[in-house]
């Protein structure tokens, strides 16, 4: 039997998600890795992850959304409600607070022109991402869930085939992972100086926030909406 990936774990079980964060083990741009592999990158200890992350699994269920039990086109739906619109209202915001703290605090901390820089390259590009999504990749998903439902017929992408656009999302995905991994260790992991005014501090936690929402963005489609869209299109096309 083949082992579990991490993405699988967390596609199962959200709450998994905090124990891998908790190790630094990346759940969603990286999620296609087993535990054996990560524990041996990390220096884990295999039995100890895998009890812990049990210990959280195990406990009440009931509040857990399964979204591996939705629809396609309702997965779809939600992303982009939930977290593309976040996206879209939160980088006009944190780039403002950015835009003010660079002014005032950047001579003596300069490592906020590299932060500034990286998020205004991210907001331009998870920008033009999330269009592809909507305009291309989503829509087509979304016919072939009406294929299936109807038992209609399905015509070929002028893609080729999903996996294509998908292949070009993970793609995006790992490239906004690493730049915010870049903007996590010069910021020393969200943690203002000890000069930091309010500004300081409200900045730093709305990008720290903005990261956990992208990581579950990215896992809810990396790990659960990607690869079952393709094995739709492996049952409708071939």
């Amino acid at each position: 039997m083949e082992e579990k990936t991490i993405g699988e774990y967390v596609a199962d079980d959200f709450r998994s998600a905090a124990i891998f964060s908790k190790y630094g083990i990346d759940f969603c741009c990286k999620g296609h890795k087993s535990i054996d592999e990560v524990c041996q990158a990390k220096g884990l200890d295999k039995e100890a992850l895998i009890d812990e992350i049990g210990t959280v699994t195990n406990s009440n269920k009931g509040e857990i959304i399964d979204f591996k039990s939705w629809p396609l086109d309702l997965l779809i739906d939600y992303i982009e409600k939930k977290h593309h619109r976040y996206v879209e209202e939160k980088i006009l915001v944190i780039a403002q607070f950015l835009n003010k703290l660079c002014k005032v605090h950047g001579e003596r901390h300069p490592e906020l022109f590299e932060i500034q820089k990286m998020f205004f390259e991210s907001a331009d590009e998870l920008t033009q991402h999330m269009k592809k999504e909507e305009l291309i990749l989503f829509p087509f998903i979304k016919k072939m869930v009406a294929s299936q439902n109807n038992e209609s017929s399905l015509n070929h992408p002028p893609f080729g085939t999903v996996l294509n656009p998908i292949q070009m999302m993970k793609h995006e995905h790992n490239n906004e992972g690493e730049r915010f991994r870049k903007i996590k260790e010069l910021s020393n992991d969200y943690t203002p100086p000890q000069d930091a005014c309010n500004t300081y501090i409200v900045t730093f936690a709305m990008i720290d926030e903005f990261e956990q929402d992208l990581h579950k963005h990215i896992h809810l489609e990396n790990n659960i909406l990607f690869p079952t869209a393709e094995n739709l299109e492996n049952k409708l096309l071939n």
